[in-house]
């Protein structure tokens, strides 16, 4: 029976499926094309095989896409950590205590979100292994120039996904095949994963166009050379966490004795991070000299973002709802959107912000709504009884219901130009979700320097001095303090804790769970439903 194609992309395999099938869905549906009749020539080949994988880099549905909806990979690195919390306002955002379990790291076994989660980025590993298949079949009967490269944005694709299930639950099964066996799918040491990915990355980038790929053009949104050698700095950076097998056992290699080969040069783990961090600067980015730049309407010119998701509300299905979610409803309805009036910081981001002190940090007000609230023509929003809508931010805690300031406490998401012409409550809008950027290069460039025994203060201070923020001196402290002042709400925070071993400490509203000190909630569970599919899979330490 012939496989087909559904839309444009490639035979769909479902993640559940890897664990409980062997074989795509075998069905002859009247109205689709035959799989062998999308492939006839480079063009067909190109928008099936490679350009339909970018459907998925963005979501329009919770769990989907590396950023803009929620429950799915954006949350678990944010609401798990110390920047962001959705308290519960009477009946809103208890959600049978998922957002508490969040921040609480009191997520269990059988999440939904977590299943879910998974479920999407291995979907995109299989679907990534299926294109590769069906351009090395192609290859065998055409000899395109571009074929070498269109294979290696494919892996890049993967190696990319496979990061992110790497960082998220540590020991995962490695598929390289669309149609695994059952046998075969167990999980790999999570060094085995890093060495992977690291290595599909490296062998990929010398093949892909160095393009600035969030520049409007053919290579938009497209994994190009820099988002590569951006990857493999974060990869490098991160190395420590990354090939340590047992994260529960209070041990981990040092980055000084991991070496990698990095055009010749046998480089440590920060000489890594640093020259792949030189890469970049001469590719020609640069902090932009206004911050808010990257963050506008028409922000596809910024010469400091390196990879986003593109938006536009005819184009693209993609959803940013992360605004949506944050303002209060009457805040939105002044701006002609609607809100859900729940994510704000907390208390330990706004003491890093030196929030009401002589010192506060100039991207605060940037970055958050705080106090009383303003339309877009200046004036006064108010609360339905008539009284100013005014931001409390110091009366943010896990549970204010019952409390006066239930519908106004903390302050607010802010980062994202208004698009005043956005539609479906404010989700579909122009701005392009960022994920990738020069100011981080400069951050991790000045870790890697300290943590390699040299000084981090100029790059430190280039991203500080640029939004006029004063000098400070590189320390690790305060490298881990400027990443949370400079990406605040960009979905980097619980990768900076963990690689920082603070994740795991108790802070306002959030005490330390029991035996956690050993470090076993710096991944997620396996989740259940997938063991239970595939008896193979071994459950993460910690977890029951």
């Amino acid at each position: 029976m012939k496989k087909y194609i559904r839309n444009t992309a490639i035979a769909l395999m479902t993640a559940t499926a890897l664990f409980s099938c062997d074989k795509f869905l075998e069905e002859s549906p009247k109205d689709k094309l035959p799989e062998d009749e999308v492939y006839n020539n480079l063009s067909d080949l190109y928008l099936n095989a490679v350009a339909s994988l970018y459907t998925y880099i963005g979501g329009y549905s919770d769990s989907q896409g590396l950023q803009g909806t929620g429950r799915g990979v954006y949350d678990l690195n944010t609401f798990t950590s110390d920047e962001a919390i959705i308290p519960t306002r009477g009946g809103d955002w208890y959600d049978g205590g998922f957002w508490q379990g969040l921040f609480l790291h009191q997520w269990g076994i059988e999440n939904d979100a977590i299943q879910a989660t998974w479920e999407y980025l291995y979907k995109v590993v299989m679907l990534s292994n299926k294109s590769l298949e069906r351009i090395d079949q192609f290859s065998e009967t055409h000899t395109d120039a571009e074929l070498p490269a269109y294979r290696a944005e494919v892996r890049a694709m993967r190696a990319m996904y496979y990061y992110y299930l790497m960082d998220l639950f540590g020991r995962v099964p490695l598929i390289l095949t669309s149609s695994p066996s059952m046998k075969d799918v167990v999980q790999s040491e999570r060094k085995t994963i890093f060495d992977f990915v690291f290595k599909e990355l490296q062998e990929s980038a010398p093949l892909l166009s160095e393009v600035h790929s969030n520049q409007s053009g053919p290579y938009y949104g497209r994994i190009t050379r820099p988002v590569v050698v951006f990857l493999l700095a974060k990869l490098a950076l991160n190395a420590e966490v990354y090939t340590d097998n047992d994260w529960t056992d209070g041990q981990r290699p040092d980055g000084k004795n991991l070496f990698f080969e990095v055009n010749g040069n046998r480089l440590n783990a920060w000489q890594t991070v640093i020259a792949y961090c030189d890469q970049l600067q001469e590719m020609g980015y640069r902090l932009e000299p206004d911050y808010k730049t990257n963050f506008t309407v028409f922000n596809e010119p910024s010469v400091e973002n390196i990879f986003t998701i593109p938006m536009n509300k005819t184009l693209y299905t993609n959803q940013m709802q992360y605004l949506f979610r944050s303002r209060h409803y009457n805040h939105a309805k002044a701006y002609g959107l609607s809100g859900e009036n729940g994510p704000s910081a907390t208390i330990e981001a706004l003491e890093t912000f030196g929030y009401e002190t002589a010192g506060q940090d100039p991207r605060f007000d940037i970055c958050y709504f705080a106090g009383v609230v303003y339309d877009l023509k200046g004036n006064v929003v108010r609360l339905d009884n008539g009284t100013i809508l005014e931001y409390l931010p110091w009366k943010v805690a896990l549970d204010i219901s019952n409390t006066p300031y239930v519908q106004t406490a903390g302050a607010r998401m802010k980062k994202y130009e208004v698009d005043e012409t956005a539609t479906k409550d404010g989700k579909l809008m122009e701005n392009d979700i960022v994920l990738y950027r020069y100011a981080d290069v400069l951050l991790m460039k000045s870790e890697a320097k300290i943590r390699n025994g040299g000084a981090g203060d100029e790059e430190l201070n280039r991203v500080r001095s640029r939004v006029g923020a004063s000098y400070r001196e590189a320390t690790l402290e305060n490298l881990l303090a400027e990443r949370q002042l400079e990406f605040a709400w960009e979905g980097w925070r619980r990768q900076d804790l963990i690689r920082f071993d603070l994740f795991t400490r108790a802070y306002s509203s959030r005490p330390q769970l029991p035996d956690e000190g050993n470090g076993y909630t710096t991944v997620f569970p396996i989740p259940d439903k997938v063991r239970r599919m595939n008896p193979n899979l071994i459950q993460n330490p910690g977890y029951k």
